[in-house]
């Protein structure tokens, strides 16, 4: 067997499903799921129509490459978006959801011929792709903490100048999973300069980049800043889904754009990967691409939750409204298991412990004694796991 698989840790529901045996959840109360970040919001129609309409593509094999049309919808919407021209041929991969891309663009770009073992550098807490990622392309995680105290900035300090020259591939998420943390064109900045001084490659993941909560300040994209910038998209490459901005978790779907000599090579890999998008869900991704209405929809219907369960939460968790995204990270007055623990058990809510989503580092794991809180329900389940939770956190 492949030794790396050794060093992969168990996923954090995996975790949760452990911390939760032999508890027996309140028969009182209805459960309600804010653990896992799934989007709860009604398919439009429209894309479910148009995934119907594509099932004669079922007869023909996918190119790897996907559609022309994709291509061209996925660039007409980066151009609507962050104002960036890309050519449909060279520069757009469609994928198989963000998640599957974020974890094989790894074993396309990570070089272990150099004399030493790579480096991948991974935000802290972070989403688990980057460290299993890292492990199985035979490199090595090092995690760069985002505390609060600091606005949950990279501590880029930490690494030496000897590790920074071993990185060859650094994962961001902007907006962040799970502190909801968005870069400013100044922290892209930064980042670009360290890319330009140790050559390394930049993933920028940017799944949650269209549930924000200010209509005239949409997150800047990695993309985006590097036009800003008046730089290339050399050694950059974004990462985006249909899954939060369409309500689609399940037809698996989105897109890898930027470097074109990277995504050369990554088409390459996932050729032989046999990880091509199936017809169906091509022609509904063109669909969702194509139209903004129901995303606005999606966003208004996120801000309604944020607006009403934020400040409740506040008054007895450490919390705040995040820059964007769907959580609220929430400090706890007791340790951040204990806390998933006797809420599910008392009350019946199930949130997601944040040491589940650091790694020790310098002697702080990040996350512990954080719950993250995917406020995906609708509005009264989320306001009513508002009320279990703070009269929860008031007996404490």
């Amino acid at each position: 067997m492949n030794p790396h698989l050794a060093q992969l840790q168990p996923y954090p529901f995996e975790k949760l499903r452990a911390l939760f045996a032999g508890v027996t959840p309140n028969p009182q109360y209805k459960e309600i799921k804010l653990s896992i970040g799934e989007p709860q919001h009604a398919t439009p129609q429209f894309i479910i129509d148009a995934l119907a309409g594509g099932l004669k593509g079922l007869a023909n094999y996918p190119t790897t490459q996907g559609v022309p049309t994709l291509r061209q919808a996925i660039a007409k919407w980066c151009d609507r978006r962050y104002e960036i021209f890309l050519d449909p041929e060279t520069e757009i991969l469609p994928v198989n959801g963000s998640r599957e891309a974020l974890f094989s663009f790894a074993q396309t770009v990570i070089d272990p011929s150099r004399g030493y073992v790579p480096l991948i550098v991974s935000p802290n807490p972070f989403y688990q792709i980057y460290e299993g990622a890292a492990y199985l392309s035979g490199a090595e995680p090092r995690f760069l903490n985002n505390l609060p105290d600091n606005d949950f900035a990279f501590d880029y300090a930490a690494l030496s100048a000897e590790e920074w020259a071993r990185v060859q591939l650094f994962y961001v998420c902007s907006p962040g999973n799970p502190t909801g943390k968005v870069l400013s064109l100044a922290d892209w900045k930064t980042l670009f300069e360290l890319s330009d001084k140790y050559g390394f490659i930049i993933a920028s993941d940017e799944c949650y980049s269209e549930i924000y909560f200010d209509e005239a300040n949409p997150p800047i994209g990695g993309l985006q800043a590097a036009k800003l910038l008046g730089r290339s998209f050399e050694r950059l490459v974004m990462f985006s889904s249909l899954s939060k901005r369409s309500n689609v978790p399940g037809m698996r779907s989105g897109f890898v754009a930027g470097d074109a000599k990277i995504l050369k090579k990554f088409l390459l890999y996932r050729t032989y990967h046999g990880c091509a998008m199936a017809p169906p869900v091509q022609s509904a991704s063109v669909a969702a691409w194509n139209d903004e209405d129901h995303v606005l929809d999606n966003r208004d219907q996120y801000r309604e939750k944020f607006a009403a369960c934020t400040p409740q939460i506040a008054e007895v968790l450490g919390t705040a409204m995040p820059d964007a995204g769907f959580y609220l990270w929430a400090k706890t007055p007791i340790p951040d298991t204990e806390f998933a623990r006797g809420l599910l058990e008392h009350y019946n809510v199930v949130v997601l412990p944040g040491s589940f989503l650091g790694r020790e580092v310098n002697g702080i794991n990040p996350g512990a004694g954080f719950i993250r809180i995917a406020l995906v329900a609708s509005l009264d389940e989320c306001l009513e796991a508002t009320r279990r939770i703070r009269e929860f956190t008031q007996q404490l």
